[in-house]
């Protein structure tokens, strides 16, 4: 099998596509061990989608921006705790590097839950508070999207010179990808096994969070019935707070495996495509639903990666849209349904 065979379909002279099943069938261990840990971050992307949604009933588009936000903030962790923009791996040791990373993820996780507090006490607060309708919303939500880019391509270059601007920031690298172990094919590497570990550690604890803690009834409770919800005493606004602080926790921690996977996607619009994704795999779950976006993003990223090599590299992303559109033509409520508080998330 040639090369160009095995990176994806080649365009024919007609122009038609050449549906490379067999490139599917020979990697399909890899290409799934790959698209899983690109659905990992997807999915932690698209809690923060569904739950904003389940509770407000918003679309709120400027999550991809705090997703954006949580990449700067874990890169400008790092840089605090003295490791430079080299280009190099750093060697520090296996203890000392998940002493880092995980360092560099709260940095990342404090930055994008403060950015999401922020938005929702700046742009949605006053808006709910004079009753504005969901267009209105909706409108603000992608304007403050173009408003957090903007800082970041503008102002934070004058605050903070070499960071932000045009150009990616040079990745500061603490973990050289390497291979673990093998099957079917498919090489495992360091950096996959720490995206796909972290991902299921933070998934079980939001679901543990949402399922068995004060809060996390009071979020399902707002989500199913918000005026009951406030008769028998749980604070709607407190509720809100919390779930975008949620939300935007997770966008953090999945900058961080982002950064792993693509060290060279730190840019201010580094979070445009992936939180457009993102919220595609919400929607593809369930938008509303906690288990619908985990297992939307996992899907997401398994569907995109398998359509990279039957279409050609070029159609990933149209793959993942295109499996969208089929699937809520037959199931317009997602996979798992769309309800919060009805749904045990």
């Amino acid at each position: 099998m040639t090369t160009s065979t095995l990176l994806g379909a080649a365009h024919l002279a007609d122009g038609s596509i050449d549906f490379n099943y067999e490139g599917v069938i020979d990697q399909f261990w890899r290409l799934t061990v790959d698209g899983l840990s690109y659905g990992a971050i997807y999915a932690l992307v698209a809690v923060g989608y569904t739950l904003v949604y389940g509770v407000l009933r918003l679309i709120n588009f400027a999550h991809s921006e705090v997703f954006m936000l949580g990449l700067f903030g874990q890169y400008i962790g790092l840089m605090l705790l003295g490791f430079s923009p080299s280009g190099d791996v750093y060697s520090q040791g296996i203890l000392l590097t998940v002493t880092y990373l995980g360092l560099a993820m709260l940095f990342g996780m404090a930055v994008s839950g403060a950015a999401a507090v922020g938005l929702e006490r700046v742009a949605y607060r006053p808006l709910r508070r004079r009753g504005a309708k969901p267009l209105i919303f909706l409108i603000t939500a992608i304007g403050m999207s173009f408003v957090l880019q903007e800082f970041v391509h503008f102002v934070l270059p004058e605050i903070w010179p070499g960071l932000g601007g045009t150009n990616a920031q040079q990745p500061i690298m603490l973990v050289e990808p390497e291979v673990q172990f093998s099957f079917g094919g498919a090489d495992v590497t360091n950096v996959t096994l720490i995206i796909i570990a972290a991902a299921v550690i933070l998934a079980i604890a939001t679901e543990i969070g949402i399922n068995r803690t004060k809060f996390g009834r009071g979020i399902r409770a707002v989500a199913q019935d918000p005026d009951t919800a406030t008769l028998m005493g749980v604070s709607r606004e407190r509720v809100i707070m919390l779930t975008f602080l949620i939300g935007g926790v997770l966008a953090g921690a999945a900058a961080l495996l982002y950064a792993l996977k693509i060290p060279n996607g730190i840019i201010y619009s580094g979070g445009f495509v992936l939180g457009i994704k993102a919220f595609s795999a919400a929607v593809l779950g369930g938008i509303g639903n906690l288990r619908g976006a985990l297992l939307g993003g996992l899907l997401l990223g398994l569907a995109e990666n398998y359509g990279q090599i039957l279409f050609g590299t070029e159609w990933r992303d149209v793959v993942a849209f295109v499996v969208l559109v089929l699937v809520l033509m037959f199931r317009p409520t997602g996979i798992l349904g769309e309800s919060l508080g009805k749904a045990r998330v």
